[in-house]
């Protein structure tokens, strides 16, 4: 039997991508199970791995591209006893999600509730969940207080948007002036950071007192500018280096971003109680296994129920991969298109 699959031989732009056709469809293996893709999340991590500057992963090459991926089990391998035949799962893997059949480690699988849409579903195992940890993880913020994000219409930036709207927090995103309406529809208040110097702004909407936490993927540098909104006592969560990833700032820039995060935790008494940690997801995974799957399961039982809403703007076959990386790293597109490997 063939199958379809997402191939990247060498790391590069988007012309590195090719749709394949394989001969046949892999068996799994000891503690393994097959999984019939049906919904394959795209993102901007996977255009940071695709360039190669992802820090988990460097190869080998080639590879088939996609951090999350939802499906059904297609076939277990010895000594599986979960998941079941037919058992709707999810899976975080990094690399491997655009392809109509994955092999995946049995272990590492999270189960879906009946019913929910698998385009949605997909939305959940990065962006969401890395900003349901960062909401949930690192402090605890009672309704009404504020938060900032940073790149408000993005993957995770609407993701955070979604869940502080669910838990009674004040959110203030910004972002460019043509994705203001995207950040308002989530009932946040929308600063467009091309207008001048956001920091003034966010303090004036908090008529001076800052915000309770700020969430910034941007790094380097910026991650300066997020601390300066922050209220006393208040958090910046970083939680990647764009700047770098885009060629926009160097390695020891970022480097330096990080620094200042760690500065900032160890020496809060310094800076009016404010602190800086930074999150990254697979790290998380790793140290904390169990609270990977347990937030999961809390995001897909709030999906189940409809307190969260994914922002899908489009569902594509497998073969518009390439296209949808250009349209990625253009911007602006305020939510995530969703592959689906069978049409």
């Amino acid at each position: 039997m063939q199958f379809q699959r997402i191939r990247i031989s060498r790391f590069g732009g988007p012309e590195v991508i090719e749709l394949v056709e394989e001969s046949a469809v892999p068996e799994p293996g000891a503690d393994e199970v097959r999984i019939r893709v049906l919904a394959a999340g795209t993102g901007y991590t996977d255009g940071f791995i695709r360039r190669g500057h992802y820090p988990d992963f460097k190869g080998p090459l080639p590879y088939t591209p996609g951090y999350e991926l939802i499906g059904t089990v297609d076939a277990v391998g010895p000594g599986v006893v979960q998941p079941e035949l037919g058992q709707l799962v999810a899976d975080v893997c990094v690399v491997g999600g655009y392809t109509q059949f994955a092999i995946r480690p049995a272990s590492g699988l999270v189960p879906v509730p009946p019913g929910v849409d698998p385009a949605e579903a997909v939305c959940l195992p990065l962006a969401y969940l890395t900003a349901y940890q960062m909401l949930t993880r690192f402090r605890r913020l009672a309704a009404g207080e504020t938060i900032l994000v940073i790149g408000a219409s993005g993957t995770v930036g609407t993701a955070l948007l979604d869940l502080a709207r669910h838990m009674g927090l004040r959110a203030i995103g910004t972002c460019s002036a043509a994705n203001l309406e995207t950040v308002r529809r989530f009932d946040a208040e929308a600063v467009d950071y091309r207008a001048g110097d956001f920091v003034p702004a966010v303090r004036a909407l908090t008529g001076g007192a800052g915000v309770t936490a700020a969430f910034d993927a941007i790094g380097g540098a910026h991650f300066s500018r997020s601390f300066a909104c922050l209220a006393a006592g208040g958090l910046i969560v970083g939680y990647g280096a764009q700047t770098m990833a885009d060629g926009k700032e160097s390695m020891v820039s970022a480097a330096l971003g990080l620094c200042r995060l760690h500065v900032w935790s160890a020496l809060p008494f310094l800076f009016g109680g404010r602190r800086g940690v930074f999150y990254g997801i697979t790290a998380r995974r790793k140290t904390h296994p169990e609270q990977f799957t347990c937030d999961l399961l809390a995001l897909f039982e709030l999906l189940r129920v409809g307190a969260i809403h994914p922002s899908v703007i489009e569902r594509l076959p497998l073969g518009a991969a390439r296209a949808v990386h250009e349209r990625i790293e253009a911007g602006g597109l305020g939510g995530k298109i969703v592959l689906l490997p069978w049409g």
